[in-house]
């Protein structure tokens, strides 16, 4: 089996590059900004910084980074968690098979249906499918069944899909079943550490785990999201091994990582806060979030609702690109009366507010909230993605998407006070359209929203 984590390798670069000059540091991030990535080395560099000064032309170039790949777009998302049955014993989960205190649930397809409205009436168009791992609640046949649940019951134009490993005819029925993007995390890419995370069930083989991608690419799957659970272990050690997971990939399938996720620890049910092994401050993570964006330019960089609001709408300038907005972490948790399960939580969410509250934050400070499924439905995937995404003229897509999408969301979902703003948004972004037929082309398109069309896009 080829090697992807060189373990004594990230070693030996987290010891060999500290101590680096500024003038080597600026250097590197001078050279970010061509948006062709970084190398291990390059990134092991940048993981030292603790200038302030640094930090603040590392988090500049971030956002200009971002900014020219993927402009002001926020795309949003909301997880359906169908059951939180699961044989691992991971450590750092509240799913966890030796939480007796939790009330295991498993949707039915009645239930799932009735949760997809719920979420839908909040304006979403994208959903994240969540399950613990579990051989009859998870299997892939009720993975499908959930799939095609949801996308036959309302407006949802996109799923994408987070579950356990799987093997390539199990991934070739979940390409089968018109998915998004497949995520799976490490976790932690230190052996050691996995090791102790995952004392028990499938999860345990860290080989079988880390390989899943390769597994899915060969079913046909080149869409993927990979991520760290931050706090496992040495956060610079977590992000080089990602990186070097990142190169993988694409020099084997010649296709990185749609999506990356950052998600940090977080209590829940059975789990605490200060049972953290290697805790990440909002400095680290800040800093981390703005190196991942110069190494891997194209990617999307999605944040969950574990984080506070100032702090996921400060990360909107350091690189973030997706955000889950209103999640519920329990499975039949998206209530109208919003009584949530205490006890059924995967973790504990830090971002309470209601989509709309989220979207008038993201239109306040300027960025513009994006709905867009297009790119899943015109085939602009995989390796075709990349070629776009990588010199940056996926923009020319995404930009006028967002803006018609963004003007169906508040035609049928958004309050008074946050369709104005957004109104304001779309006319700044409009006129942002340096082609003058792309704009017409979107101001074309959103004037048929206006009028009653749905589901347009270039």
């Amino acid at each position: 089996m080829t090697k992807i984590i060189d373990h004594q390798k990230i070693e030996n670069l987290l010891i060999e590059n500290q101590g680096v000059s500024k003038g080597r540091i600026r250097q590197i991030i001078d050279k970010a900004k061509e948006k062709k990535g970084l190398g291990l080395k390059e990134i092991a560099t940048l993981l030292e910084i603790n200038d302030k000064g640094l930090l603040e032309e590392l988090f500049k170039a971030a956002k200009e980074i971002k900014d020219d790949i993927y402009g002001d777009r926020v795309v949003l998302f909301a997880p359906l968690y169908v059951s939180n049955k699961c044989i691992n014993n991971c450590q750092y989960c509240g799913f966890k098979k030796d939480n007796q205190d939790l009330e295991r649930i498993s949707l039915t397809s009645e239930e799932i249906a009735g949760q997809v409205k719920i979420i839908e009436k909040m304006g979403h168009k994208r959903i994240l499918v969540e399950f613990g791992e579990d051989p009859e609640a998870s299997s892939i046949d009720k993975v499908v069944k959930s799939i095609e649940t949801i996308y036959n019951n309302g407006d949802i134009r996109r799923v994408n899909v987070n579950v356990a490993a799987l093997e390539v005819d199990d991934f070739k029925k979940l390409k089968d079943s018109g998915i998004g993007t497949y995520q799976l995390f490490q976790e932690t890419y230190h052996r050691q550490t996995y090791e102790k995370m995952h004392p028990s069930g499938p999860k345990a083989d860290y080989d079988y785990h880390l390989t899943a991608m390769d597994r899915a690419m060969k079913a046909g799957i080149d869409d993927i999201g990979i991520g760290v659970l931050f706090g496992l272990y040495n956060y610079k050690y977590e992000v080089l091994a990602m990186l070097e997971h990142t190169l993988y990939l694409e020099e084997n399938y010649g296709v990185g990582p749609h999506t990356i996720s950052v998600p940090r620890w977080k209590s829940a049910s059975g789990v605490k806060m200060n049972d953290i092994p290697s805790p990440v401050s909002d400095k680290e993570f800040k800093k981390l979030v703005a190196i991942i964006r110069l190494a891997v330019p194209y990617t999307g960089i999605i944040l969950s609702t574990r984080e506070s609001i100032e702090l996921r709408e400060e990360l909107l300038n350091l690189g973030i690109s997706q955000m889950s907005a209103g999640s519920c972490t329990d499975p039949g948790g998206y209530k109208q009366n919003n009584n949530r399960r205490i006890d059924a939580k995967q973790f504990k969410t830090a971002d309470h507010r209601t989509p709309d509250q989220v979207i008038k934050g993201i239109c306040n400070s300027n960025y513009l909230p994006s709905f867009c499924t297009a790119c899943y439905r015109t085939e602009r995937t995989g390796e075709e993605f990349m070629d776009l995404a990588k010199v940056g003229d996926i923009h020319k897509f995404c930009q006028p998407n967002a803006l018609i999408t963004f003007q169906e969301y508040l035609e049928d979902y958004a309050s008074l006070e946050t369709k104005k703003a957004g109104e304001r948004v779309i006319y700044e972004q409009l006129n942002r359209i340096k082609d003058s037929k792309l704009r017409k082309k979107a101001q074309q398109k959103i004037k048929k929203v206006k009028d009653g069309a749905r589901d347009i896009y270039l």
